[in-house]
């Protein structure tokens, strides 16, 4: 386990370090969860247009039912495993190439990873037999959205893996769990 850890230090170091003054602020903008409010917003027009506004009312209920399970699933799993964030490690804190507004505690798993992979399952699945390839596109928007979280300095690669796990379990059970309920309500008008 120890020999995995390392790997992952070493793996965070290079990648944060590839860092420029030059991208700090576009990373920062990525980084910020308000940033993609015209995003979420747009995706919720499309969920309007295509399913009516009383599936998208549901849907809103159970988005944010979705984004409040996995923000608490992440505090858990970070109050118990207790593993500092890379900013905050006193072993590597003089390598970290720290641009956050703030460091935080603990960073196992990463909450930024989860509700935007979560978040991308969802969409992606729910508008799936409209736009067929915006699965993708969502997917790789959470890539970068994860990936920033190394890039400031506040999580390691390892971090924003098992939080994109968790978050497209997240997702797809959420999207499981409206189909069952709109089907069982007639939730579509």
């Amino acid at each position: 386990m120890q020999e995995l850890l390392n790997l992952d230090t070493e793996l965070f170091l290079f990648l944060n370090g590839l860092g420029t003054e030059t991208w700090d602020g576009l990373w920062l903008v990525i980084t910020n969860k308000l940033t993609f409010i015209p995003l979420y917003a747009l995706l919720l027009f499309f969920i309007y247009k295509h399913l009516g506004l009383k599936p998208m009312l549901y849907l809103i209920f159970l988005i944010a039912l979705m984004i409040t399970f996995t923000d608490q699933i992440t505090n858990v799993f970070k109050r118990g495993f207790m593993r500092p964030r890379p900013c905050g490690a006193e072993d590597i804190m003089d390598q970290v190439r720290f641009i956050a507004p703030r460091c935080g505690l603990y960073g196992f798993f990463s909450g930024h990873a989860s509700n935007s992979m979560a978040a991308a399952v969802l969409g992606g699945l729910l508008l799936r037999p409209y736009y067929k390839n915006l699965i993708f596109i969502l997917i790789f928007w959470s890539f970068i959205v994860a990936y920033s979280r190394i890039y400031v300095g506040v999580h390691y690669p390892l971090d924003i893996i098992c939080g994109m796990a968790f978050g497209g379990i997240s997702g797809f059970g959420f999207y499981k769990l409206w189909q069952f309920l709109s089907v069982k309500y007639q939730w579509y008008s």
